[in-house]
């Protein structure tokens, strides 16, 4: 039986919106609001992505 890879959607919605949000304080504090969004919003999908893989469904 083959694993099939696990696909989470919602976690990629929130963590870009989440990313989005945190990236513009640090690019903020750092001088470039834009860089900031684009970089968080990348960081924040690729990391909830991963680390919160949603509910399997067994069969």
């Amino acid at each position: 039986m083959a694993r099939r890879p696990h696909r989470n959607g919602r976690g990629l919605f929130l963590g870009a919106v989440l990313g989005a949000v945190v990236g513009y304080f640090a690019g903020r504090a750092m001088g470039n609001p834009a860089w900031g969004i684009i970089l968080g919003t990348l960081a924040g999908a690729a990391l909830l992505y991963r680390v919160n893989p949603g509910r399997r469904n067994r069969r």
